[in-house]
């Protein structure tokens, strides 16, 4: 396990933990569910979280939300999701042109 300093630490520790249990349980699902359903899915994930971080943000400002590096935290897993969608997309773009591009 990880060693934790202060509430900095165990705030990561528990996203660490969150994001291992849901890894966990797309790992699990069953292998029915199409490539295409997989991808809505981790949209829809990423599209909540961005808008989980703007909301807290928006807390952070109004003065109804204290807790500065909560909001932080999910403003920069909000900004990783996104990094990680536009990247696989890119991918999955390349892949494509290069497919496209082979002779027949």
């Amino acid at each position: 396990t990880m060693t934790s300093i202060g509430p900095v630490g165990q705030n990561i520790s528990g996203l660490h933990a969150q994001v291992l249990k849901r890894a966990e349980s797309a790992l699990s699902k069953e292998s029915d569910s199409g490539f295409s359903d997989r991808i809505g899915d981790a949209l829809k994930s990423v599209a909540d979280t961005q808008t989980k971080s703007a909301n807290l943000t928006k807390a952070y400002e109004m003065g109804t939300e204290n807790d500065l590096t909560k909001v932080m935290i999910n403003q920069q897993v909000s900004s990783l999701g996104f990094q990680m969608t536009l990247n696989i997309r890119n991918k999955v773009l390349s892949a494509y042109k290069d497919i496209m591009n082979m002779p027949v």
